[in-house]
C-alpha cells in the first residue's frame, strides 16, 4: 500500500470527529467513557482531538462502551484500519527518506499521459508553492525533524512536468483543502494566488 505523506491525517481526523460525536450523542462524558473502556480520561481526550491515533482494539472498546450499532461500528473499524495503515506508511516513508517517494512519483509521471489529482485535505504537490510545500512535507511522525530539503528539490523539479504539452492534468481541490490554513496567512495568500494563476 503506497500512501502519499500529504494524505496522512485526514482519516485520523475523521475517526476522531466521529468518535467524539458518538460519545456526545450517547450523553456520556469523556470521563465516564474512559471508565467503561478501562482507559485514562486523557487518552480518550487525545483520541477525540486527533492527537493520538487509537488502535483498532481501542476503537472496538470505545464502540462497545457506546453501544454503537453493527453497521456504524463496521464503518468506523474500517476507518481505524486505514488510518493506522496510513500512519505506518508515512512513518516508513519518513524513515526511508521522503526524497525516495518523490523519485517514485516522478517515474510514474514520466510514463503517464493523463494524470488526475485529488487531495481532499490540502493543495496537491504539483501545485504547491515552496513555502507551503515545506510545511506540508514536515510530517508530525517519528523521526520528527527529518530533513525535507532533498525531497523539496525533487518535488519542485517534478512540477516541470506541468509544462509538458503531451500530458493532460485534472486537478480536483475541495474548498476545505484551499481554506485550511496550513501555514501563516501570508504564505496561504501566495499559495492561493499561485492556484489562481494556474487556471
Amino acid at each position: 500500500m503506497k500512501i502519499d505523506p500529504q494524505q496522512a491525517g485526514q482519516d485520523r481526523l475523521d475517526l476522531a470527529t466521529a468518535l467524539k460525536e458518538l460519545r456526545r450523542a450517547s450523553g456520556l462524558s469523556g470521563e465516564r467513557l474512559a471508565v467503561r473502556c478501562g482507559m485514562s480520561q486523557s487518552k480518550v481526550s487525545r483520541i477525540e482531538t486527533g492527537r493520538f491515533l487509537p488502535s483498532v482494539v481501542d476503537v472496538q472498546q470505545i464502540l462497545r462502551a457506546l453501544g454503537v450499532d453493527d453497521a456504524t461500528a463496521a464503518g468506523l473499524l474500517s476507518l481505524a484500519q486505514v488510518a493506522n495503515a496510513e500512519y505506518e506508511g508515512v512513518r516508513a516513508s519518513v524513515r526511508r527518506g521522503l526524497h525516495h517517494r518523490q523519485r517514485e512519483l516522478a517515474a510514474l509521471e514520466s510514463g503517464a499521459r493523463h494524470m488526475r489529482h485529488f487531495l481532499p485535505a490540502m493543495v496537491t504537490g504539483l501545485l504547491q508553492t515552496p513555502e507551503y510545500m515545506r510545511q506540508a512535507m514536515s510530517p508530525a511522525v517519528e523521526p520528527a525533524g527529518a530533513d525535507v530539503s532533498r525531497a523539496m528539490v525533487l518535488k519542485l523539479e517534478r512540477q516541470g512536468v506541468l509544462h509538458d504539452q503531451s500530458k493532460r492534468f485534472d486537478f480536483l481541490l475541495t474548498e476545505s483543502a484551499v481554506r485550511w490554513q496550513l501555514c501563516d496567512a501570508s504564505v496561504m495568500a501566495v499559495q492561493i494566488d499561485h492556484l489562481v494563476s494556474k487556471k
